[in-house]
């Protein structure tokens, strides 16, 4: 992977892992489906001009639309809502990774060496060390949710690899178009005062659905697209596993939480683990399977 690939890798970890922290911001002051349609408000209205037709590809993009829009992301703020701090769902959020893993082997028929699913579970297993915390296991409705959008990243990271001619802010405005009409007619339904809160918000509470419009959708899975379509699913996904690294850090500096040696260790074995998977690899595929 050149080094300018790896640099975008690093921008997509940064921009994710703030993005925990403007989602907790969020999600405090404007409901968490409010939150999530705000974001995508946002989005929508600037990529609408590149809102058009793709023949052949619609199908496919309302599914990650709703699958990624309306499914993964609500259900990561109202799990970050739920929780008490920022890092044990920035752990959860990560597997998808596996999932996405095993998704690429058994649909797309890419191949995987023991060198990649050592560095997958090595990678992975750290993730979980530095969850495993009692303090975190208080919030476990808020992990079961953010497991769950876990999956269905996974499943709209595999429908992505699918994709053919179509643009990266293409695809962003059709998931934005499809998920915000969904999330505000939820957010209607299962939440209130949406006009009080609306008007009470100060800039700066403003200033959580932008950055997470801008940051984590316009960049970070900007990107993510961009890597998924040059390189396997089962190599790109492992290297994005540093931004609940990151949120964690970020976690000890803004909401004082106080994670002990599991987070050293599991830090470690995380980093060594993508190590593992970047060293020498050649991209092969598996030969597909009889119809």
């Amino acid at each position: 992977m050149p080094l300018r690939d790896w640099a975008l890798a690093l921008l997509a970890n940064t921009a994710w892992a703030f993005n925990f922290v403007a989602g907790k911001e969020g999600s405090a002051q404007f409901e968490p489906l409010m939150f999530t349609a705000l974001r995508f408000s946002v989005v929508l209205l600037l990529l609408f001009p590149f809102l058009k037709i793709i023949p052949g590809q619609m199908s496919t993009i309302i599914k990650i639309g709703a699958l990624l829009g309306v499914g993964h992301f609500s259900l990561i703020f109202l799990g970050i809502n739920m929780a008490g701090g920022v890092g044990g769902v920035a752990i959860a959020t990560q597997l998808y990774v596996p999932f996405a893993t095993l998704m690429a082997w058994l649909w797309l028929g890419e191949f995987m060496t023991v060198q990649r699913w050592m560095g997958t579970f090595l990678a992975f297993a750290g993730v979980v060390l530095v969850g495993f915390d009692p303090e975190v296991l208080k919030y476990w409705q808020a992990l079961l949710l953010v497991s769950i959008a876990g999956l269905f990243m996974a499943v709209a990271t595999i429908w992505m690899k699918r994709l053919q001619g179509v643009g990266i802010w293409q695809l962003q405005a059709w998931i934005a178009a499809v998920a915000t009409p969904c999330l505000w007619t939820l957010s209607l339904l299962f939440e209130h005062h949406q006009l009080q809160l609306l008007t009470s918000a100060h800039w700066w509470q403003w200033a959580a659905p932008v950055y997470s419009a801008l940051g984590a959708t316009l960049t970070g899975h900007a990107i993510v697209y961009y890597l998924v379509q040059r390189y396997p699913v089962s190599l790109t996904t492992p290297l994005l596993m540093i931004s609940p690294i990151m949120a964690i850090f970020i976690g000890i500096l803004l909401y004082g939480e106080e994670p002990g040696w599991k987070l050293w260790v599991g830090a470690a074995m995380t980093l060594s683990g993508i190590g593992v998977i970047h060293a020498r690899l050649r991209g092969r595929r598996r030969p597909p399977r009889p119809s």
